[in-house]
Formats: structure tokens, sequence, C-alpha cells
């Protein structure tokens, strides 16, 4: 048998089965990713993650939808490693390096700076990424951005009154998000954002790191909040720093919930 452990933690309630594969090494497919995020059948979570060697950081993070397709970048999935490695790391990901800066009760990182131009993000065909000429219903003229991933923010006055699970999945699949998109529905209150996400290959999820950066970096660009500003989601809220031209810098907890073990084989 192929047994192993892992770490299962939240941040905001979005959730992560964390396998060290140092010390703990499995073979990784699409399939088993699936199995071992179902919710019913599973250990269930929202994102699987892969720790790995790195010649670049302390460690490199691989990280598999709820779907079993593999993405680039997780801000509430990074703030757990760190404080699971439980020291100032570095996190090597395949949407950037990002530093994370440890204590007890919160993590701080400094994520890469986010793209606007329509082929970072990226889009099947040039358009204004600032003002997408594109509409779903009563969500219209989103900003795109990517913050290690893509992301497109919609700014209404009253979050929950939008349809997400309707809308949300329309927009994900979009033929404009050869790559899908992660896509953000929020409002704007006393300087505060209110924010929901649909999350490509998970559905609605409690938080999510990286849409409160993007949503956060929109908000600024477009004179609506200032910086540092809260992010509240369902899960809690996030504090994001931005100045035009530099690192996003992300303020959150990280919760430690269990260690278990498995058979991998039990999972394809």
């Amino acid at each position: 048998m192929a047994r192993g452990n892992f770490h299962k933690m939240h941040g905001l309630g979005n959730d992560f089965i964390i396998i060290d594969t140092r010390t703990s090494p499995v073979e990784m497919t699409t399939a088993r990713a699936r199995a071992l995020a179902d919710r019913k059948t599973g250990i269930g979570c929202d994102q699987l993650i892969l720790l790995e060697p790195s010649d670049m950081a302390t460690v490199r993070m691989r990280i598999f939808n709820q779907d079993g397709s593999e993405v680039e970048s997780c801000g509430n999935a990074t703030r757990c490693v760190v404080s699971l490695l439980g020291q100032d790391a570095t996190i090597e990901t395949d949407g950037g390096k990002i530093d994370g800066a440890y204590h007890e009760d919160r993590i701080t990182l400094q994520m890469p700076p986010p793209r606007f131009d329509w082929q970072d993000i990226p889009l099947a065909f040039a358009m204004d990424s600032a003002a997408m000429p594109m509409a779903w219903d009563e969500l219209a003229n989103p900003m795109a951005v990517n913050v290690g991933n893509p992301h497109a923010v919609f700014f209404v006055d009253d979050k929950d009154a939008i349809d997400l699970l309707h809308l949300g999945p329309q927009i994900e699949h979009d033929a404009a998000f050869p790559e899908r998109v992660n896509v953000n529905v929020a409002s704007v209150r006393d300087g505060a954002l209110f924010l929901r996400v649909w999350e490509r290959g998970v559905g609605e999820t409690r938080a999510c790191g990286t849409g409160a950066c993007a949503t956060a970096v929109a908000a600024i660009r477009q004179g609506k909040v200032a910086s540092p500003v809260t992010v509240n989601q369902a899960g809690g809220s996030l504090t994001i720093g931005w100045e035009p031209g530099g690192l996003i810098e992300m303020t959150g907890g990280a919760t430690y919930v269990f260690m278990g073990e498995v058979d991998w084989d039990d999972f394809g």
C-alpha cells in the first residue's frame, strides 16, 4: 500500500488538502485530485496542494482545483503553506514567486504585480481590459486582471442580488477567456469591499485570496477605494494593499484543522 500523510487547512473557509511530497511522495493525476477533493467519497476540499522541492524558493506549490484541473495561483492556500512551514518563506508557483511573512495569528504575502494587457489575462482577442465590452445579463463591462491567475471583476450595487450560481459558470466558460476565468462580484460600502467569487474549477467559494487581490486592485485603479482596503467575504476579511506599479500585499489568517493518513491507491 502507498500510504502517506496530508494536512487539512483553510483560509477563511476556503479549504485545502496539503500534501508535502518532500516527505510523503505521491503521484498526482487529474482523476486522483478530483477523487480526493470529493466531499462525499474523498477527504473533501476546494483545492488540493502539493509541496515540492524548489531551486529558487523555500518550496514549490502546485494547485489542483476541485475538478482536478491544475491552476497557477491561490492566495489563501499560500498563506496556509507559510503558516504550515512556521517561518518566513518564499513560495514558487506557476503564477510567480510569492514572499510570505509569518506571524502566529496572521500571514502577510507579497504577491506579484497585477497585469492588465489583454494578452496577459489572457483574453481571446484584443479588447479594453479595463472595461470589457461584454455583458452577461445584469453583469456588464468587467475589469479583467491577472494576479497570478485570471479574474473578471464586476462592481454592483448589491452583490447578493446577483444570481452567481447561474451567471458564474457562463462567464467562467465564455470563449473570451481561453483559460477560463474567476468571476468576482463586489459592492463598495464605507470604503470597504464586499465580495462574492465564482472560482473556476470550484464554484462559489467562501473566500478567494486572489479574488480579493484582483477586486481590490480594480477598485483602487478605478478610484472606488483607497489602499489598503478591507475585503469582506463570507468566510471573513482580508486586508489588501496596492500602489500602481507595485506588488500586491495581502494580510489574513490561516487555520490548521487536522493531519490525516491515507492510502493514495484508494483514490485511483
